[in-house]
């Protein structure tokens, strides 16, 4: 058999890893292996990305779009045709509704997908709608409400390379390769070589992850106790004068009313609520913010504190993501003016890193309001947590259609008998996916996109900072062809062309587009990039991925008379965080708390049918519990469980994970059929049947999906 070899690259996470492919005769990918020669990922990639290619060869992949039919059935339809009746019906619903009443979800897989990712909210600009929900309002947006709410440093964190410690909090990057103060690409060898120059490590988790395994201090909460455990930390450092005093005086307002706010939260209280120990509370907060004694007396130590979906999604997400980038405040750890940048950018423009504060903005109190909570918008976006009610809440401003691109909700969103029935009520409901997902399966029309080896991408520009800590940068070339006799798409082209159809004029990423002829996908990526570090065809010119000699870039001082200051406690935290102080902490008539969880095979709501190597290696999602309750409970791994919130109940099979602290059950969300299918949970059980939407927090919408109180007992 003849081959040949192509290098690319895994776009299923942000870690992007470089890879190998072997190619037979036939243009079909045999083999995959991670990249020896690529300069940041250095031959790594998880089992998905090895196994990803399998998924372009699937038999249940989808070839052709489809279209509902009256009997539930699905019949294949020609693309332009597909194209000419949902523009139809779009003019017709814009005409009856308003064209806000036509909405876009971004999925995870957009977001790796450079030119779809930019397409769908500037053709929903287009158009005249602001409705554009997505994922990041599932898991993590208290990170943006916590950055307009208390202020950002312009130059960003203390540099990885130069950290004494790092603190996670309900984060695990050695498996989701996305915490924002690690790197996210060959995470484990990075893990092993910080270790040998000395980086000490606190981990905050019910479960010793696969990252609390190298932790020098490990914390074991309940779920869902955060808020609690991080105060508590605060009170710690404060009270032992650990803080960085002249940092806090400089940029910090009112930081004595912060000190006031968690003076409650005592190490005692602390460890009664949370159920960790108070010593170990200690010991958290003096390695993580005790000064280091040098050769010219005290300074602060280097290294940052981050968090991850566990403490995004648990109960007052907002406040606990807001008091884990306080203690980065207090200790004033962020890069100091001088100091090198260590990514100038590639694909983003050059911009100075400025060791100043970006004050608050608080985006979600100005501009449209839901009739749902009266909720904001954050960055452009709505809040996927009231997108159900949008939809079946009549009057002005009702949602009647829907574009999916790239996800899943029906996998991932709380509440999901709602979500269904939501969905249900659309006049038009259109899913772009490669697969026929539970999404799919209430769809009017699917439309299958070219999958990632068949089509172009680079890396995305606006979330380079914070994902790639080096100048780096891969351009993908397709490496094979579409399926012969297929119609695949590029996801963005749906849009480029419904655009066209209703006689909109697209401004992608503020350039106007020509709609007499199509696009390319490099002629989109080459707009994006039109201001890049590095142009664009000097990106092209390296497939195989490069380490881009930039031109040095320092940290700048501040400019004279900046008075922007970070806002700590502001009323609204104060507040909350005094509210969560009076909880009880706990309810009796659970014993179980629910805590969300990563798996290496699978990326949220995708690869749990479509790759054989990973159905054989994770088939379910099982509910892992520690031995010890597993035989309190008078049941053995393998057992089918009941598990039981005050919203739902499913079945479960139940596993046994010594790393998990007791009086916990540890799940993945993300799995399962939609509410009525026959429970199966040997091929995965649906969490968010647990969880109930009406519990949100008041900025995000944010339902409690972690931390969740339940009861387990065999089915």
């Amino acid at each position: 058999m003849t081959t040949r070899e192509a290098i690319s690259s895994c776009r299923i996470c942000s870690g992007v890893c470089g890879l190998r492919l072997t190619i037979d005769e036939n243009d079909k990918i045999v083999s995959a292996r991670g990249d020896k020669g690529n300069p940041v990922t250095r031959g790594f990639a998880c089992i998905k990305g090895l196994h990803v290619h399998e998924t372009h060869y699937h038999p249940d992949r989808i070839l052709h779009p489809l279209k509902l039919q009256a009997d539930g059935s699905f019949k294949q339809i020609r693309l332009e045709t597909a194209l000419d009746e949902i523009a139809e019906k779009l003019q017709d619903i814009a005409q009856r509704h308003g064209h806000e009443a036509i909405a876009g979800f971004r999925g995870t897989a957009n977001y790796l997908n450079l030119a779809a990712n930019h397409m769908l909210p500037d053709w929903l600009a287009s158009i005249g709608s602001n409705s554009f929900f997505s994922t990041m309002t599932i898991d993590q947006s208290a990170k943006w409400v916590a950055f307009e709410r208390l202020g950002m440093w312009g130059a960003g964190l203390d540099p990885f390379d130069s950290a004494e410690v790092l603190m996670m909090v309900g984060t695990n990057p050695l498996v989701s390769m996305g915490t924002w103060n690690y790197p996210m690409q060959d995470p484990v060898k990075v893990m092993k070589e910080a270790r040998q120059r000395g980086l000490k490590l606190v981990i905050i988790d019910p479960r010793r992850t696969e990252t609390g395994h190298y932790a020098d201090v490990l914390l074991q909460p309940l779920p869902g106790e955060d808020v609690t455990v991080v105060a508590g930390l605060l009170n710690i450092i404060f009270r032992e004068g650990w803080h960085d005093a002249g940092f806090c005086s400089r940029y910090v307002n009112n930081v004595e009313g912060l000190m006031q706010a968690v003076e409650a939260y005592t190490p005692e209280y602390v460890a009664r609520r949370a159920d960790v120990s108070a010593s170990d509370l200690y010991a958290a907060a003096k390695m993580f913010a005790e000064p280091v004694n040098g050769p010219e007396g005290m300074r602060r130590k280097r290294g940052s504190a981050a968090s991850g979906t566990a403490t995004n999604m648990g109960p007052h997400s907002n406040l606990a993501e807001h008091l884990v980038q306080c203690l980065n405040v207090i200790c004033g750890r962020f890069a100091e003016a001088g100091s090198p940048v260590s990514n100038p950018g590639v694909v983003s423009p050059k911009f100075p890193r400025v060791a100043a504060v970006m004050p608050p903005n608080r985006s979600w109190e100005k501009g449209w309001r839901s009739r749902v909570d009266g909720l904001g918008t954050i960055y452009g976006q709505k809040m996927s947590g009231v997108l159900a009610e949008e939809i079946t809440t009549p009057g002005a401003g009702q949602l009647r259609a829907l574009f999916v691109v790239g996800g899943n909700p029906v996998n991932a969103m709380p509440d999901q008998r709602k979500v269904v029935d939501a969905l249900r009520d659309l006049e038009l409901l259109v899913t772009i996916d490669p697969f026929m997902t539970n999404t799919g399966r209430l769809s009017h029309y699917v439309i299958p996109p070219k999958m990632m080896f068949e089509r172009a991408d680079l890396p995305s520009r606006d979330f380079e900072p914070f994902t790639t800590l080096v100048p780096y940068a891969q351009y993908t070339p397709p490496v094979i062809p579409v399926p012969a006799g297929s119609e695949l798409v590029d996801d963005w082209y749906v849009f480029w062309s419904l655009a066209k159809r209703m006689g909109k004029k697209v401004v992608f990423d503020g350039v106007e587009l020509d709609m007499t002829s199509s696009p390319t996908t490099d002629e989109l990526l080459a707009i994006i990039t039109r201001n890049s570090v590095v142009p664009f065809e000097e990106v092209k010119r390296y497939p195989e991925g490069k380490l881009f000699d930039s031109d040095p870039m320092v940290v700048q001082p501040a400019p004279a008379g900046e008075l922007a200051r970070f806002e700590v406690i502001p009323d609204d935290v104060k507040h909350e965080l005094a509210a969560v102080f009076r909880e009880t902490g706990h309810n009796e008539k659970y014993s179980f708390r629910l805590s969300v969880r990563r798996l290496r095979e699978v990326h949220n709501t995708s690869f749990h049918n479509n790759v054989p190597a990973i159905k054989r290696a994770m088939p379910y999602n099982a509910a892992y519990l520690n031995p010890d309750d597993i035989a309190d409970l008078g049941i053995a791994s393998g057992d089918r469980v009941s598990i039981t919130s005050a919203h739902g109940n499913i079945t479960a099979i139940a596993e046994a994970d010594k790393d998990l602290r007791r009086g916990v059950v540890s799940m993945s969300h993300g799995w399962g059929g939609l509410p009525d299918d026959p429970a199966a949970p040997e091929k995965g059980t649906c969490v968010n049947l647990l969880i109930s939407s009406g519990q949100r927090d008041p900025i995000n919408g944010m339902s409690v999906m972690t931390g969740v109180p339940i009861n387990v007992e065999r089915h």
